[in-house]
Formats: structure tokens, sequence, C-alpha cells
């Protein structure tokens, strides 16, 4: 849990409040309870009892308040606009970056049923049969998530990616040879720019929503942008997000499963050497994140041994971006 936050008495008050134009003025919110994981974002789970005696079960998310709040109204549209582009999406019920009304800026949404922890669904036989098809069910989504034209999600940036896990790492006075190293060959070997899509920014296992007969939610898109679709593709095969399994795509599925079910929903070829290029870019990228969530505690902005934990996965980073260079042209 990151910081003290908002009461959970307050917090129902709040919820009716913002509840009650959406869902009428009789709202009464049931069953409250904040849920574990996510390091950067606070998740509570609770119920929406309605005047015509209907239960919403819906998820609050929303920036811990102790957070510099950013805004979640970018976030929101974009569910919205993968929701109609045929992505497994929960409705949108409310939205909003006013921190008057929830201590910090907050999306509330449908609940989805399904699992989320990566070690579970690569290693419970409840997933066993859904496992081998669910890389080929990412490039699936992710081919509908990069048809989303830019337009619908207005406020997307379009950033210098690379720039900015520089800069990233450079802020910080621990050297990290290693992911110096990683970054020289990113530049050195950058591909040409392609097309210019919506990405998600954190697809992979650990933000899906998984139940027997496949994937029933992306979550997660703070990190939304316009950028290269190869992102979100090298970007889920990252070694971080395998979970000691050994299949590239998740820990889940092959390459190749991944590429097809891309190609034939996007019409686009995939270029395998953009892929690991994007992929040794999201593990140096990661490498740098861990270092920034280790300094919001340190910092003592958000005292979290979650947060502090993640710090230690650096050097995890650094192993990766060495083994993913072995190989490379020009590599270490």
């Amino acid at each position: 849990m990151s910081g003290v936050g908002t009461p959970a008495g307050l917090l129902e008050e709040q919820l009716d409040a913002v509840l009650a134009g959406p869902l009428g003025d009789d709202v009464t919110i049931c069953n409250l309870r904040r849920l574990t994981g996510g390091a950067s974002r606070q998740t509570w789970s609770f119920d929406a009892m309605c005047s015509d005696g209907s239960v919403r079960p819906l998820i609050l998310r929303r920036d811990p308040p102790e957070a510099p709040g950013e805004g979640m109204s970018v976030e929101a549209r974009a569910i919205q606009a993968a929701r109609s582009a045929g992505v497994p999406e929960p409705e949108v019920v409310a939205y909003g970056d006013d921190v008057a009304a929830l201590d910090a800026p907050y999306i509330v949404m449908e609940r989805l049923e399904g699992e989320t922890l990566a070690r579970r669904i690569l290693r419970d036989e409840a997933y066993a049969d859904v496992r081998p098809r669910l890389a080929e069910q990412c490039g699936e989504i992710l081919a509908r998530i990069h048809s989303i034209p830019p337009a619908d999600v207005p406020g997307l940036e379009h950033p210098d990616v690379l720039t900015d896990v520089r800069d990233t790492i450079r802020s910080f006075d621990d050297a990290s040879p290693a992911l110096e190293l990683g970054l020289r060959w990113l530049e050195e070997h950058r591909p040409r720019p392609t097309e210019d899509v919506v990405v998600h920014g954190d697809f992979r296992n650990g933000n899906l929503v998984i139940g027997p007969d496949g994937i029933r939610g992306v979550l997660d898109w703070e990190l939304v942008h316009r950028g290269d679709p190869m992102q979100d593709l090298g970007y889920l095969c990252v070694r971080a997000w395998r979970f000691g399994a050994d299949a590239p795509v998740g820990g889940f599925g092959p390459y190749e499963d991944l590429f097809r079910g891309y190609e034939r929903v996007s019409g686009r070829t995939v270029d395998p050497e953009a892929v690991r290029w994007w992929e040794l870019f999201g593990t140096v990228w990661w490498g740098g994140g861990c270092m920034q969530q280790a300094w919001r505690h340190l910092s003592g902005d958000e005292r979290s041994v979650e947060l502090a934990a993640i710090g230690r996965r650096v050097w995890e980073q650094e192993y990766d971006v060495l083994l993913l260079l072995e190989n490379r042209p020009g590599g270490a």
C-alpha cells in the first residue's frame, strides 16, 4: 500500500457523488476494498447498488492522493476508443481529472471477472488449454489497438521515447554500465520510423484479464501515446514479463504466434528485427523505471515497501540487457 490515502468511509461518500450522474441519485456504494498490486496507481473494487435494484460491479483506478496527479482523461478516452475498435475492454462509467472529486484523478469502470496474476496464468491448470492460444490472441488485440485513429484519443503525446529513457537513466547518480551499453546499441541501430499509431505502452502479461476462454480485458493504459506499432510487440516479449517461463511472448507463446495474429488482423508485415530492437528498448526502459519507482520511496514522497522492492530489480534488467546484446550485431 502506498501512503495513508483517503479513509474508506469518505471515499464511499465521494463515489456516491461522482456516480450520481451516470447511475442516478440513489446509488449506494458497498463492498469497497483496496486491491493489491499496482505500484503507480491505486485500484479499488466495489459494488454500486442502483435505485432500480440492479447491482453494478465496478473498479476505481486513481492516483494515490499523495502523488502528483497528471490526469487520467486521456487514459479513459483510450479505453473507450479501444472498446469501439473491438478490443476487449470494460465499460467506462465515469472519469475526471478534478482532484476535488476523489482527491486525485480517477476512472470508474466495469469490473471484469478473470485472472491478472501472471504466475497463475502461466502455471495453473485452469489456464492450460488457453495458454497455447494467448500469444496469437495478443497479436490480434494489438492489431486492433493500432487501428484506433489517433484523433479518437485527443491529448495523446508523441514522445521521443529513446530520449526519454536516456534522460531517466542519466538523471540518477548511480551509474549503470549495462543500461548505458544498451542505450548506446539502441542509438546506433535504431530502426526506420514507421507508421504513427496509438500505442498502449504497457501491454504485457500482468496487465491482461484472462479467463479459461482467453483474454477478457486489457488494463493499465496510463502510458498510452502515439508512436511505432512495433513498440507494443517488442515490449510484450521483454524477459521480465515472462515471469520465469521460457516462452518469449509473455511466457506463454512463441514469436511466430504473436506475429501471425498481428499480421492477419492488421495487414502489416512484422519485421522481427524491429521487434527485437523494441524488446531491448523495453528492457532498458524498465531498468530506468525500476530506478524511478525506488526513488519515489527513497525520496520520501511515497513511502512504500513495494516501490522499494521494485528498485532491487534494476540488476535483473541489467542482466537481461547483456543477454540480449550477446548475439546482436555490434553488441557487447
